[in-house]
């Protein structure tokens, strides 16, 4: 049964196209990511809270709308802003008690506070508590809302690990216990943390990602494809003068350096320089130091390019360099990520299937 149902929703500002419309439901049990720009997202988010009037299209949850029900409808959704407020002066346990009370809540306190792992700072004073502390406090006030669809915006911008550890084991047991939940974000890597169904809504509308890993079976060969794939050998009839007759060996030049191109200029880039590598509708961009660079190569092209340089496939549309990765960070039993070794901590999604081949390559059991 769906629980969001979003139908030839369309949005525009002065004329100018924001998302033309679209089409998208989440069931039970179901995570959703969507990729957009803030514009997009703070459009859809007005519109999904009733801030923003819908002149075409509509949206439902469990097949109420804002406009026939405003109050059954606002209490299916528990929502999670990027700017949400909170309440300073209390303690996270005066908070966890306003917030049972609030939404007469059978859930506890004390396994609130497990949840969300502040068992240290449960009566500590939220003016006390870092940015992620926060955020977890956060986490714990949709927990006690309890509601069927679930929405995050960008919930681990900008967070420590634990915070995001928080965060993934919390999806995923609310997406095992029957809960719709939709992560609306601006970075892909977060989007491909948490779900395999990713989508895109920008202007030219609702694209999904193909994030399945595309494990190539080895094909059977014939033993005639075989015999015209063996290199020829040479009989005992040539000899070095037919050698000498052949046209002149070439050696080639290895190139080893990755061109980019920043504007009218072509930077060249040696492998080791690269920290990972990422491809998105075409488009392949390396990122060093924490700047984005566009080049012309497939990311296929590149991972036979880079692969002798130490660098490895670790998703579909990721190659990393193995020399910058400090950890692997297991987040749920299926999904996993590399944090490199740079001062942004910088997070990269692996694979189910690729951990696993990365295990055997490092020789770890």
């Amino acid at each position: 049964m769906s629980v969001l149902t979003i139908n030839e929703l369309e949005r525009y500002t002065e004329n100018v196209l924001v998302f033309p419309a679209f089409h998208i439901e989440i069931a039970c049990h179901e995570v959703v990511a969507l990729y957009s720009s803030m514009n997009v997202r703070n459009a859809l988010l007005a519109m999904l809270t009733g801030k923003l009037p819908i002149s075409s299209g509509e949206i439902k949850v469990n097949e109420l709308s804002f406009a026939n029900n405003r109050k059954g409808f606002l209490s299916r959704i528990g929502l999670l802003l990027l700017q949400d407020g909170s309440y300073e002066r209390l303690t996270v346990k005066e908070n966890f008690s306003f917030f049972k009370q609030l939404y007469g809540s059978s859930l506890s306190i004390d396994e609130a506070v497990r949840i969300v792992k502040l068992d240290l700072k449960a009566n500590k004073r939220l003016t006390k508590l870092s940015l992620s502390e926060k955020r977890r406090v956060q986490f714990a006030r949709l927990l006690f809302q309890d509601p069927a669809l679930y929405i995050f915006e960008e919930p681990d911008q900008n967070v420590d690990l634990e915070t995001k550890l928080v965060f993934h084991k919390m999806v995923h047991t609310l997406g095992e216990s029957g809960k719709a939940i939709l992560v609306l974000t601006g970075n892909m890597e977060t989007a491909l943390s948490v779900t395999s169904r990713v989508y895109r809504l920008d202007e030219k509308g609702l694209k999904a990602f193909d994030v399945q890993d595309t494990e190539e079976e080895p094909k059977l060969v014939s033993p005639e494809d075989a015999d015209k794939k063996e290199e020829p050998v040479l009989s005992n009839t040539d000899s070095v003068e037919e050698l000498e007759n052949d046209e002149p060996i070439v050696q080639h030049v290895r190139f080893e350096k990755i061109p980019t191109r920043m504007n009218d200029k072509i930077i060249l880039f040696n492998p080791p320089e690269i920290d990972y590598i990422e491809s998105s509708e075409g488009q392949t961009n390396l990122y060093i130091k924490g700047e984005m660079y566009p080049t012309s190569f497939k990311i296929n092209e590149l991972e036979e390019r880079l692969q002798t340089y130490g660098f490895f496939r670790c998703h579909r549309s990721y190659i990393v360099n193995l020399q910058k990765v400090r950890e692997v960070i297991t987040f749920t039993r299926n999904s996993y990520s590399l944090v490199l070794d740079d001062h942004l901590k910088t997070n990269v999604p692996l694979s189910k299937t690729k951990m696993a081949e990365l295990k055997e390559m490092i020789g770890l059991k």
